[in-house]
């Protein structure tokens, strides 16, 4: 039986130690995963001042809350303070280190308003496998990359979702420091990883030797959220401009896609 004992580490993903034999993930190391923030309508920058909006991308896991990516501006001479950090970098605290495939792990994602006007928010999700070079693997499935969604507001643009991509909005203008509500709650990788595997049998010498192997073996699964935002003020075309979306805008501010 062919077993892998090496693990695979990559700039960003998760490493996924598939003990081939026992079926099952033995081990795991989170090198962390890129959150890009975007923040406005070059087309609409006539409208408002490019330091009014700032978004911040939030993650609770099991060991609490923490801002992962955020960029606003540090007032004058065009300073902005960024950052960008890893998701899921506190993910395997909850298994001592180890990955466990069907587990939910704790991972509740929001977006805070650190700027100084209203506005929309967008996110963006993207779920894929990498080889240990850090090549996208199109031939492995996204959805055994499970990130449960919550039903707490967002709203999901199914023409622009797929597979691989989902896309949400937060219909709601989004006040100078409030946050959303979170639009996931957990992720996992599904146990039917385990059944992606094919047999090979060879006899030799009155034995008979099967082998397993799988497409998944030393695979990473990557997660990337983007955040990007637009001011309220014109919402229906700074949004048509920003993200080529036709929405309609009720007259309490809600927004819905169109039809």
């Amino acid at each position: 039986m062919k077993q892998i004992k090496k693990i695979l580490q990559g700039k960003k993903g998760t490493v996924l130690l598939f003990a081939m034999a026992a079926l099952m993930f033995a081990s795991s190391a989170i090198t962390g995963t890129r959150a890009a923030l975007t923040y406005y309508s070059e087309n609409y920058t006539m409208q408002m001042e490019i330091h009014d909006i700032g978004v911040t991308l939030v993650e609770k896991s099991a060991k609490g809350k923490k801002d992962i990516s955020s960029r606003d501006y540090a007032g004058g001479g065009g300073n902005w303070n960024e950052k960008e950090g890893k998701l899921l970098g506190d993910m395997l605290d909850e298994t001592n280190g180890k990955l466990a495939v069907g587990r939910n792990y704790t991972e509740e994602l929001s977006v805070k308003n650190t700027g100084n006007i209203e506005q929309y928010v967008r996110v963006s999700i993207l779920k894929y496998w990498t080889d240990e070079n850090g090549k996208k693997q199109t031939n492995l499935s996204p959805s055994l990359i499970v990130l449960k969604l919550t039903d707490n507001g967002w709203i999901q643009d199914k023409k622009a979702s797929s597979e691989e991509r989902t896309v949400l909005y937060w219909p709601y203008p989004l006040g100078v420091g409030a946050s959303t509500s979170a639009f996931s709650k957990t992720i996992c990788i599904d146990e039917d990883i385990a059944l992606k595997v094919t047999e090979k049998s060879e006899t030799k010498g009155g034995f008979t030797t099967i082998t397993t192997e799988s497409p998944y073996d030393g695979a990473k699964f990557n997660l990337e959220v983007e955040v990007d935002a637009v001011q309220t003020h014109n919402a229906k075309d700074a949004i048509k401009s920003a993200w080529g979306v036709d929405v309609n805008v009720s007259s309490n501010g809600t927004l819905s896609l169109a039809k």
